[in-house]
């Protein structure tokens, strides 16, 4: 093997997700969500992350990732489940307008998931995620867009409502994001609060409500452990933050008509 060979496969090494420390899924790792997210923009091409050649993808459509949509690893597993193994643009944004709250709703696979809400002047730093149309339908069908009773409905942010710029300085002209339906937490004031990550907030809201302590234990752990794949639990903790006055809306509603 000549030097050129062995110093792309080097490369190429250097590249995977497991080496740059990307490997984990939220799916198999709750407590860890949203889970890693690139630091910069980057083609996900199978196993690794690639450089990317341009920033805009005309023929795709672009969505706002602002949980683990973001996540190489939780993208990698979400495609492979059907079938589908074609590359993944992920665009490191600046966004105006915009800031990650916590979902009004217990996931199944074992945390609380990430929802946009409306914030006019804050500026958050997420990824676009330039879909083909089987990638946008998994991803689609994984937010519950399909369904009647889904999680999340897909909506068009247009600019100037809220401004993405990208690092050439470039701004493009509006994204997709997915609006939960049932609303956001808040944080004691009315105002939607921010997601810390899994452990701090799963913490916090464990110790502040009796209703919750009952259903899923005291610890972060716990919670997990007893949500994971039980859709009846879920439902009582999604119902838990309604009776208990700790869902306001996200300001999305208009977008996605929820």
């Amino acid at each position: 093997m000549d030097g050129t060979s062995e110093a792309g496969t080097a490369a190429d090494d250097d590249r995977t997700l497991e080496a740059l420390g990307l490997a984990e899924a939220p799916h198999d790792h709750p407590l860890l969500y949203p889970g890693a997210w690139p630091s910069d923009s980057a083609l996900l091409d199978g196993d690794r992350l690639l450089p990317l050649e341009r920033l805009v993808h005309d023929d795709r459509t672009p969505i706002l990732a602002v949980g683990s949509n973001a996540c190489p690893a939780q993208l990698r597993r979400k495609m492979r489940a059907f079938g589908i193994d074609s590359p993944v643009p992920l665009v490191k944004t600046r966004v105006t307008g915009l800031a990650v709250g916590v979902s009004a709703h217990v996931s199944r696979r074992g945390y609380l998931a990430a929802a946009p809400f409306l914030a006019p002047g804050r500026v958050t730093e997420l990824f676009v995620t330039w879909l083909d149309e089987k990638q946008l339908a998994v991803i689609d069908a994984s937010e519950g867009v399909p369904r009647p009773d889904g999680n999340y409905a897909r909506a068009w942010l247009p600019a100037p409502d809220v401004r993405i710029g990208l690092a050439d300085g470039t701004s493009l002209p509006g994204a997709f994001v997915y609006v939960n339906r049932h609303g956001v937490l808040h944080d004691g004031t009315g105002a939607p609060r921010t997601h810390p990550g899994q452990r701090p907030l799963l913490t916090e809201l464990l110790s502040g409500s009796t209703a919750l302590r009952e259903l899923f234990g005291v610890t972060p752990e716990e919670f997990s452990a007893r949500v994971r794949e039980d859709v009846r639990l879920c439902a009582l903790g999604t119902a838990v933050f309604a009776r208990e006055k700790l869902v306001t809306a996200s300001g999305l509603e208009p977008y996605a008509g929820v």
